[in-house]
């Protein structure tokens, strides 16, 4: 006997098609065990996948749960955003019912997304998370291929997934990076965080950033577009300006040097030295919808 599952395919940070980061949601998954969650995710083989399922709580929209082709998340930005806009788009959940905001239960906790439309925006409440220590610029170097004169700066950073930032010196040195196997598994990947967020800052004002994303500990080489990054380097970004009141807006450019232009808004608002809250959001384009046959 088998099961089918309708599923869509979107680009999520992106208006047109071919650009942002791919997403496979199936918006009914009940009867798919664990197993064959990350089968189907692995098929896929898109850096983030979505299942999704009635809600634990019923005061909750949907409960989702995201994997990668090697593992599961228990958050991560651009499945949160494109899930929201897949489900309120194809009509899953009528928007106007929950007055533009869904609310999904995740593995970190329910998350809070806004959806107008194309468009959503989740909002996180968690704590920004940092050890005491960096990484080793000599190491993230290495790593990135890159001589450690091009390193700005480099930290470890999380408000729900783990990164290492690394800011270089411009735009040119984020796009010479070159992912180095052995020397991230000798050097990063038994660090805080084996994921190196790398980036620019392109305008005087700090709001405009040029990035790229390596997570091979996730079975992605390089992601056109990481949510969870901008938001984690908002908040790292705003925790560093002057003042105890601030907020923080950036406009990161994602995923231009693979063909698949991303555009991610990310805003961190700190008050009394602490961070409140962090926003992120973009556009999804839905370019698929078909169905799974999957053994029961």
């Amino acid at each position: 006997m088998s099961t089918e599952y309708g599923y869509c395919i979107a680009d999520v940070f992106t208006r047109a098609p071919f650009g942002g980061n791919q997403l496979a949601v199936l918006p009914d998954a009940r009867g798919l065990s664990d197993r064959r969650m990350q089968d189907v995710a692995k098929e896929f083989g898109f850096s983030e996948t979505t299942f999704v399922f009635p809600p634990d709580d019923p005061r909750n929209t949907r409960k989702v749960r995201i994997f990668t082709p090697a593992s599961e998340l228990p958050f991560a930005g651009h499945p949160t955003v494109g899930t929201a806009s897949v489900l309120a788009t194809q009509g899953h959940v009528d928007v106007t019912r929950t007055g533009g905001t869904l609310i999904l239960e995740e593995e970190v906790g329910p998350i809070s997304v806004e959806v107008d439309g194309a468009f959503s925006r989740f909002t996180t409440t968690a704590p920004f998370e940092s050890p005491g220590s960096g990484p080793s610029p000599e190491a993230v170097a290495t790593a990135l291929s890159l001589p450690e004169e091009d390193i700005v700066g480099c930290w470890y950073g999380s408000v729900g997934l783990r990164f290492c930032y690394v800011r270089l010196k411009s735009r040119e040195s984020v796009d010479r990076a070159v992912l180095n196997r052995a020397g991230w598994s000798a050097g990063i990947a038994g660090g805080w965080s084996p994921h190196l967020y790398v980036f620019a800052v392109e305008s005087r004002d700090q709001d405009h950033i040029y990035a790229r994303s390596f997570v091979p500990a996730l079975g992605v080489e390089e992601d056109p577009a990481t949510g969870s990054a901008a938001a984690g380097l908002a908040a790292g970004l705003a925790r560093r300006r002057a003042g105890v009141h601030t907020a923080l807006s950036l406009r990161i450019h994602q995923g231009v040097r693979m063909g698949r232009p991303s555009v991610i808004e990310a805003t961190a608002h700190i008050r009394d030295g602490r961070l409140q809250r962090v926003s992120v959001g973009g556009f999804t384009t839905v370019v698929a919808r078909g169905v799974l046959t999957l053994p029961s």
